[in-house]
This record gives structure tokens, sequence and C-alpha cells, in this order.
């Protein structure tokens, strides 16, 4: 991928940076500041839901112990109190029986009271209806709240794809920009719906069910928490093993996404020149490296969630024992230790539920980092405010002793003067990577000159707003740009507000391009896609001619404008532009040397510098760089004639 002046464009994007993943999630959910109220509500409704499903287990065990008691007290005789009766067991020898019962309440004689079950049961109902009517008005607010965050983040990359310097771009693979664009923001949207309510309302079971275990029994509790030293253990070591193949698996998604991009918009180029065994192995290679970093990602998270649920059932099987040790002693009922092993599966499914969405976790912070990576890129100078502006446009550029280069220690333009009067056509010429387009990009502002100044009408460009600057220049480049619509549309696009159909017809017959629109089956009505498809390469650039012509500007850059069209339409164009050009400062790069004969001034450009200017004749005269650059493509089209 080539850049400016014809440097090579390492592909891969930025280089991997270590994945911050404290310092990522922390900035991640700094992002839902404005969603606060929406936040607070989603709190508020989770705390009440989450407070009456842990009371539920405890209410349930109160209706075993309803049970449980009707059962002993229908098999005791009738007219003892609970101390003759339990009393009377020790004196039969049933020792263990007696203390069981003495933590129990029951009334001998008396059976299941199953009005007060009943009133148990309803209770219990109701509290588990209002939770999940709470939970839903959670997850409702959640989703909100979510959506709005991503969307906004949406714009934030949007906004900033529009500030960054073109000079970003070009040291990029646009598959590999898009992806952060695109599949990161996708991937940490989902992240944050399957995840976010969920995480919140673990946390919050948690502590709710440490609350209850603590109340029924304090020593059950602490059997219970003997196991989350290791539940954070296994957590830690797994999610420090896999997080980095997050990151090389995002990382991977985005070089494949660059090179499938690449061969697709070049898939012409890929048949014509046979590279089709080669693009394929390029992307088996790739595809081969997204999914061993997928795999090992995958793996090494998902093991989390089978050692979480081990060491859930080993919570499971201390609390039974101890529990059950404490019902025989009397301590406990039985409803209460039900209560408990209820609270056990309760304290322990949101750490499992968290162990299990830590690749889900994971994933989401890699993008989220990608995406702030790009955020974080070194944006182009702000314009200044309030920015200057001529008092009459009249197209005067002058060019005060300019330097440029793309990296710090290699120049390519060097103390370069030039000075254009209004109306007048300056063609630039010269070999590739002289300079030529770097010349034009720095009038436009595409990047900022290093030394020297640019003045138009005497101010200085970059004391002026780049919509300021660009809204007087019209440019036709070599690469043409449509977008999917009609070619009245795309002609329309020029205009800064509303054109008639006669304003965009008019146009279209400036660049000669009435004609063949005409021929088509639904002429100026006529839908295209970005692609152009249905239209030739030149008419695809007479269509971009004409949305310049509708521009009406006052500084005209055409760079190899004419390069795709044939003998016949290239002489079309080269009198509409000379209309075009009339009163207009014209800047003409080109490669074609009879296209520009008519040219005010010829500059010849060699490694970034002025070496020759004039006329055409005069150049030719002159017999210096520009004479042997014609004498080149003379003899060139001699030779095919042959």
């Amino acid at each position: 991928m080539a850049g400016p002046g014809g440097r090579m464009m390492a592909g891969g994007g930025p280089d991997q940076r270590s994945m911050d993943f404290k310092g990522s999630g922390k900035r991640l959910l700094g992002q839902f500041r404005p969603e606060k109220p929406t936040m607070i509500a989603m709190l508020c409704a989770g705390v009440l839901s989450v407070a009456l499903s842990v009371v539920g287990p405890k209410i349930l065990g109160r209706a075993t112990d309803l049970v449980f008691s009707g059962i002993i007290g229908r098999k005791l005789p009738a007219g003892l109190t609970k101390e003759q009766a339990i009393e009377g067991l020790r004196q039969r020898g049933d020792k263990g029986v007696a203390d069981m019962l003495s933590g129990m309440d029951f009334t001998p004689g008396h059976g299941i009271d199953f009005g007060a079950v009943g009133s148990v049961l309803l209770l219990a109902l109701g509290t588990f209806l209002g939770a999940g009517l709470l939970m839903a008005v959670s997850t409702r607010l959640s989703t909100r709240a979510i959506n709005l965050t991503v969307m906004r983040l949406r714009g934030e990359v949007q906004d900033k794809l529009s500030r960054l310097p073109l000079s970003y771009f070009d040291k990029r693979q646009r598959g590999e920009v898009l992806s952060r664009a695109t599949n990161d923001l996708d991937n940490l949207g989902q992240t944050l719906q399957q995840t976010m309510g969920q995480l919140v309302n673990s946390l919050l079971t948690v502590v709710g069910v440490l609350v209850m275990m603590f109340w029924v029994s304090w020593l059950l509790a602490l059997v219970a928490l003997v196991t989350v030293p290791l539940s954070f253990v296994v957590a830690a070591r797994v999610g420090k093993r896999s997080q980095p193949q997050f990151v090389q698996q995002w990382k991977s998604t985005g070089e494949l996404n660059a090179h499938v991009e690449e061969m697709y918009t070049g898939h012409t180029l890929v048949k014509v020149f046979g590279r089709q065994k080669e693009s394929a192995e390029r992307f088996a290679e790739q595809n081969e490296a997204l999914y061993e970093a997928g795999f090992r990602a995958q793996f090494n998270s998902g093991i989390m969630q089978p050692l979480m649920m081990f060491v859930s059932n080993l919570n499971y099987v201390l609390v039974a024992v101890v529990g059950g040790l404490r019902v025989a002693s009397g301590a406990l009922s039985i409803g209460d230790v039900q209560a408990f092993i209820q609270y056990s599966r309760q304290f322990s499914m949101p750490l499992t539920q968290v162990a299990s969405m830590a690749n889900l976790v994971q994933s989401g912070v890699a993008s989220a980092e990608r995406i702030f990576e790009l955020l974080d890129a070194e944006e182009q100078q702000p314009d200044p405010v309030p920015g200057e502006k001529p008092d009459v446009l009249l197209g005067r550029v002058e060019l005060d002793h300019v330097s440029f280069r793309y990296e710090p220690d290699k120049p390519l333009i060097e103390d370069l003067s030039l000075t254009v009067e209004p109306g007048h056509t300056v063609a630039i010429v010269g070999p590739t990577g002289a300079g030529k387009t770097t010349l034009v990009n720095l009038l436009m502002r595409f990047y900022e000159v290093t030394g020297g100044s640019i003045t138009l009408d005497g101010v200085d460009v970059s004391k002026m707003s780049r919509d300021e600057l660009r809204s007087g220049i019209g440019m036709v480049l070599q690469d043409t740009w449509l977008f999917g619509g009609t070619i009245a549309e795309n002609i329309a696009y020029g205009a800064s507000g509303e054109v008639s159909r006669e304003q965009v017809e008019e146009a279209a017959r400036a660049a000669h391009a009435d004609r063949f629109i005409r021929t088509l089956p639904d002429g100026y009505d006529t839908v295209i896609d970005d692609e152009g498809s249905g239209v030739s390469s030149g008419e695809k650039q007479l269509i971009t001619i004409a949305r310049a012509f509708l521009s009406d500007p006052v500084i005209l850059v055409l760079d190899e404008a004419t390069s795709s069209v044939d003998t016949r339409t290239e002489l079309l164009i080269q009198q509409g532009m000379a209309q075009l050009a009339y009163g207009r400062t014209s800047f003409v790069i080109a490669h074609r040397l009879s296209t520009i004969r008519d040219a005010d001034t010829i500059l010849v450009m060699e490694n970034g510098a002025i070496v020759e200017q004039g006329t055409h004749e005069s150049l030719l005269l002159a017999e210096g760089a520009y004479a042997r650059l014609y004498a080149a493509q003379f003899a060139q089209a001699v030779a095919e004639v042959d």
C-alpha cells in the first residue's frame, strides 16, 4: 500500500501495546457518565430485586419448618409441652433426637397447619414475583444506558475519523481502521449487553446473600467463605493467561479484514496478474493466525467455568456437612439449613457466572482498548477560532520558502517559493515521488507545512478554517469516488446547497458527460453503486469532473484528471476545462504532457524542488528536464505506433 510520495506503508495497523485491562475498563465505565440518572435508577431497581430474591429462601425455610414441625408434633402425645416431650425423649435414651428437636418450634399433638403454610408460600410467591418485575425494570434501564453509550461512542469514532490527518490513514490499512470502527464497536456493544446487567446483578446478589448468610448462621457463613479465596485465585490466574490472547485475536481480525478488503477492491488486478494463489495463501495464513489466537483465548477463558463449578461444589459439600451437624445439635432448624444451602448456591452462582463471562469481558475490553487507541490518535491541528479569510476570494496563491517532510529525517520539499496569479493555470509535472501531489495536499491543508507559509489572497492558509479554505477549491483526483445513488445525486454532491436539475445537467454538459448519461436507461436517474458499476472508468471520471464544475470553485485542482479517458474525450475535456478555468486559478498535475500545452506556467519538479518553470514552448527551447520528459513521451508514442 503506497502512501504519498510513493512511500510503502507497512500493513497491519498500529503497533500492539500491552493490554491495560484495569485502565481500559475504568475508562469504559467512564463512558456511562452521561447516563448517570439511568444507571442510578437501574441500581435501585437491582438492589430491590436482589433484596427480595435473597429473602425468598428464608421464607421458604419457614414453610419447611412449619411442615416438619407439624409432622413431628402429630407423632407426639397431646397435652405435653415442648419441654416435656424433649425431656421424655432424653429419658428414653434418644438424646440425639432430643437435641435436634430442641432447635425446632412444634406443639405435641398438633399436625401441619396448612393455613400458615399456605400464607407463607403466598408470601414467597409475591416476593419472587416482585423480584422478577424489578429485575425486568433494571434490565430495561441497563439496555437503554448501554445502547445510548455505544451510540455516543460510535458518534465519537465518526467525529474522530473526520479530525484525523491524512497521514494517519496513509500509515494504516483501510480494512484495519474499518475493523476498529465497526467490528470492535459491535463486539463492545454485544459484550456490554450480555455482561453488564448480569455483572451488576451478580455483585448485588453476592452482597445480599452474604448478609442473609451471616444472619442465619455466622459459623456456616464463615465455612462458605473458605472457598472464596480459591475462586479469586482461579479467576486471576486464568484471566492473566487469556487476556493477551484476546488482544491478539482482535488484532488478527483487523489484519484479516484489511487483507479481505484489499483483495475485494482489487480483485480484477489479482486475477490479471495471476495472484489468486498467493492471495489465497496469505488469507489462509492470516485465517490460521486468527484461529490460533481465538482458540487459545476461548480455551484459556473457557476452563474457568469448570474450575469455578468444582469450587462451588466443594462449597456445597462443606455447607451440607457442617449444616447437618448443626441441625443434629439443635443449633439450627432444618428450614434454616435448607435456606442456607440455597444461599450457598446463590452465593456460588454469581461467582461462576462472573467467571463464565470472563472471556466476554476480556474480549470486550480488548475491543474497547482498540477503540480508545483510535480515539487517542493524534489529530490534525485545530482550526483557529475565529479563522481569518480573504476580503475577496480571487485565487492568488503564494508559496513562500515552503518546506515539508513526511518523516523528520527525510526532507521532501525544501525552500519552495512560487506565486500564482488569479486566473492562471499552473501545470505541475515531474517523475513519480517528485512531490507534485504533496504540493497540492499542502495547499488543501491535508498536511501542514513544516517550514515557510502558503497564502491565499494574502491570508496564511494555516490561519483559515479548513472548511473556509476548501469551500473555494474544487478537486478532481485520478482515483474516482462515487457513492451509491443516482448520477444526478453524485454530480450534485459538489454543490454546497440545494441545486436544480437544470444546474446538474448544465455541469454535465460542461464536462461533456451529458451525452453518455442520456444514453443510459434512466438517464440522470440511473442508480450506480459505490464502485460505479455500469459505467466505464472514463465515464466515472467525467461524472467527478461535472461535480467539480457544479461546485463553482475559485481554485481548481486536477490530479491526473484525464488519465482515465480516451483521446477524443480528453480533447473534449480540455475544451470544457478552458471554459471552467476562465477567471479561476487552476493547478493541473499531469504525466501526459500533451494535456498541459496551454498552461500559463509549467512547473517541473524533481526531488521536491522546482527545477524549471515556464511555458511549453520556452521549456522545450531550454532543452532541460521538461524537454527530456517530452521527448521520452514522444519516443514512447512512436514506439507504440510502430
